[in-house]
């Protein structure tokens, strides 16, 4: 080992060694009871999502709810219809740490925007509801990697800190805690 080696130092740690979002916009067909006059409102709701690692990508899969209120018979009556939808989102890593040294990967994911309903049209035949949803989901990968780092020999701690603290405590006023016990 030759004499500058003893300079540095290497570290196992945790680390995020990927990374990666993707936007995305789906358009969800709904087909409520009975024939649409207008629409009223729509919220998409209960995201739920669960991501796993799969070869340079995450696979996230995940669900929510789309609600929308709406009129019908001539916009004399409303109505909440509401569906349930899945999606399974591949999201590519732009970031990738070749020099992970263990196969154990902890995959995290979090949406960096919730689901939410872009548009919301009565379909031109009139009997369907077609909402446009988007979101935004990045994920992570997290590893142990090796860092090395410089050791700066020169930046010895000060060994006289023994004798400061010594002389710091001598100085130190031992009754100052100890107050008169009554019995």
């Amino acid at each position: 080992m030759a004499e500058t080696d003893y300079n540095y130092r290497e570290i196992i740690t945790k680390a995020v060694c990927g990374k990666g979002k993707k936007f995305s916009q789906n358009a969800h067909t709904i087909t409520p009871t009975h024939k649409p006059s207008s629409i009223l409102g729509c919220w998409v709701i209960n995201h739920k999502f669960r991501p796993h690692y799969q070869k340079d990508a995450v696979i996230v899969e995940g669900s929510y709810d789309i609600n929308v209120w709406y009129s019908y018979n001539n916009n004399t009556k409303t109505e909440v219809v509401s569906e349930t939808f899945t999606y399974r989102d591949e999201i590519a890593l732009t970031i990738k740490d070749r020099n992970v040294i263990s196969d154990r990967l902890e995959v995290y994911a979090h949406t960096l925007q919730e689901p939410s309903s872009l548009e919301t049209n009565i379909s031109p035949n009139g009997n369907k509801i077609i909402v446009q949803v988007e979101k935004e989901m990045q994920v992570e990968l997290i590893g142990e990697t090796k860092v090395r780092v410089n050791v700066d020999a020169d930046s010895a701690i000060d060994e006289d800190w023994e004798d400061d603290l010594d002389e710091a405590l001598d100085e130190l006023d031992s009754e100052f805690l100890v107050g008169e016990v009554e019995e």
